[in-house]
């Protein structure tokens, strides 16, 4: 997340043909049989009751919250026969990072063909505290100017800037690819490439030298509701420690409703929907608008530490090369009030249900048989913030990325009810995926591809901080063909998560919830691990990945 859409939803669907593997490697992958173990359903539904508890206070990084949540995953991978993979012998491994928060009240408002309109945070307008170190953010009246998707990718011949100077004016910025909608066929279609997500847009604003980014939110383009935007943006922000803050980050990111960016385009003489159709085209021009935003408020800023929690079980025979499961432990903490007055955010599917699945993965390998190749259970942090607690394990890895064979990525994967398919986060051809689908069928489960690859979901788990690496890496989803409903009432269900719980305070640990496909999913992702790890096989991504070449100059690439 990070946010996204519902992880529950996005990894109940999942992306992309199977056609172009790599088909020596994937033949070369031997299906050898696995005695599942005997998965203790009520021990997972603990753990998850557990993590979501208000107890655990959201699972905030950074606060009294994360000692608790970090120490039980750490007893608990003790308790199942682990040994300590962090630093310096101990279970955690150190993640720095920057935390920023608004404090009080920020002051915000527009001047909108000459009207001046306050904005309430979290209501019109939900910016986030200021990720670049400054203590204050406060600017008067700079313009606006509208430059479509905001994207510039040379490669394909798409510059919506056209050289305007955006020094000292605000970028406001659609959401998703240009393709989304209908465009003219540069970005792929429905797939929603990086230049979609909202990742890149603030990264392109700082690059274009704006004073700031507003992006406007649309429920079907972002894949989530304004909800999700306001939770997910109004409180404590965190980002890797870096040495120029100002080349990722503008002074002010932030989002902005529909209705609000209607409104400034028709100040400005036009249509809504005019204008995204005009910004779906190559030629495409910046609109300066008759506006002006002003605003003023203060930010706390300092350098904190926050933890990945790993516990490894050592190979028999080839000890130095790794399996990763990994899963991200945080949430959103604690945050704005819900209609009931709950503020704390709690995280039971998204992801205590992960953290979970991991932990019970860890007591069924410890038992053994023992894995040829060791493997590694890594919890990760600040997943919510940005995928950052992986991006910081890719950057230091604890073991080698390079003798690393592969990653099995959980994040919202207990299904909702028995399912007769499967799936992962985004649009990826790897041998990885067809051994899960192998061992898939095996189970009486087929795969399914992303049935909303305009979602990005592929850069929304924390797998695609090892892919982008050339690490081959999956992020399991548990599908919605459900046995008993079929594909419609799946959808139901995962509309209703995305709608009501998503990054809300209602994500809540239910005894009522349908547990019945827990042990086929928790057996088709143990299957496939020790499948990798009982092995001396290297999968590898297909050869028109883009992550292909990089996993070759790893040297990753060897014979069994």
């Amino acid at each position: 997340m990070i946010p996204r859409t519902s992880r529950f939803s996005r990894k109940a669907l999942r992306l992309s043909a199977l056609g172009g593997l790599c088909a020596a490697s994937a033949m070369a992958i031997a299906a050898a049989p696995v005695a599942a173990p005997q998965f203790d359903i009520a021990r997972v539904s603990n753990d998850i009751k557990t993590l979501s508890s208000d107890a655990f206070e959201g699972r905030g990084p950074a606060t009294r919250a994360e000692v608790k949540t970090i120490d039980y995953i750490a007893a608990q991978m003790k308790a199942a026969g682990l040994k300590p993979a962090g630093d310096n012998g101990t279970w955690f491994q150190n993640v720095p990072l920057r935390q920023s928060d608004i404090v009080g009240t920020p002051s915000l408002s527009m001047s909108i063909g000459g009207t001046v309109t306050p904005l309430t945070q979290g209501s019109e307008i939900a910016v986030r505290a200021a990720e670049t170190g400054q203590s204050a953010v406060a600017f008067k009246d700079l313009p606006l100017v509208f430059v479509g998707y905001g994207v510039k990718a040379p490669e394909r011949g798409w510059d919506d800037f056209k050289g305007v100077d955006l020094k000292g004016k605000i970028m406001v910025v659609l959401i998703n690819d240009p393709d989304f909608e209908g465009g003219e066929g540069d970005f792929g279609g429905k797939l929603m490439t990086y230049y979609g997500r909202w990742t890149y847009k603030y990264e392109e604003a700082a690059r274009q030298g704006a004073a700031g980014v507003l992006v406007v939110h649309e429920s079907e383009p972002a894949s989530y509701g304004w909800a999700t935007v306001k939770n997910s943006n109004t409180n404590t922000m965190f980002d890797i420690v870096r040495a120029d803050p100002k080349s990722a980050h503008t002074q002010m990111e932030g989002w902005i409703q529909k209705d609000l960016a209607a409104q400034l385009l028709k100040a400005s003489g036009i249509d809504f929907e005019a204008a995204k159709a005009a910004a779906r085209k190559k030629d495409f021009q910046p609109i300066p608008l008759k506006a002006t935003m002003s605003a003023d408020y203060a930010v706390k800023s300092q350098v904190i530490t926050s933890h990945n929690v790993a516990g490894i079980l050592p190979g028999s025979k080839y000890p130095d090369e790794t399996v990763i499961y990994s899963a991200h432990w945080d949430h959103l903490g604690i945050g704005l009030p819900d209609a009931r007055g709950d503020r704390i955010y709690n995280g039971a599917r998204d992801n205590a249900s992960g953290t979970a699945a991991l932990l019970e993965l860890a007591r069924a390998f410890a038992k053994g048989p023992k894995p040829e190749r060791s493997v590694l259970f890594l919890a990760v942090t600040a997943e919510e913030k940005g995928l950052l607690g992986s991006e910081y394990y890719a950057d230091n890895p604890l073991r080698p990325l390079a003798t690393t064979a592969g990653v099995i990525n959980m994040d919202g994967p207990l299904s909702i009810s028995k399912t007769t398919n499967f799936s992962i986060s985004g649009a990826a051809k790897l041998d990885l995926l067809t051994m899960l689908t192998e061992e898939g069928q095996k189970l009486g489960r087929h795969y399914t591809p992303d049935a909303r690859p305009e979602a990005g979901s592929f850069y929304r788990s924390d797998h695609f901080s090892m892919a982008k690496r050339g690490v081959p890496a999956i992020s399991f989803s548990p599908g919605r063909e459900l046995a008993e409903g079929g594909e419609a009432r799946g959808k139901e269900l995962s509309d209703a998560y995305t709608r009501d719980k998503y990054h809300q305070p209602a994500d809540e640990y239910d005894p009522n919830w349908d547990t019945s496909g827990w042990v086929s999913d928790l057996t088709l992702l143990y299957n496939t691990g020790v499948r990798l790890a009982g092995s001396h096989v290297w999968p590898n991504w297909s050869q028109d990945s883009e992550f292909h070449a990089v996993r070759e100059a790893t040297g990753a690439q060897r014979k069994p």
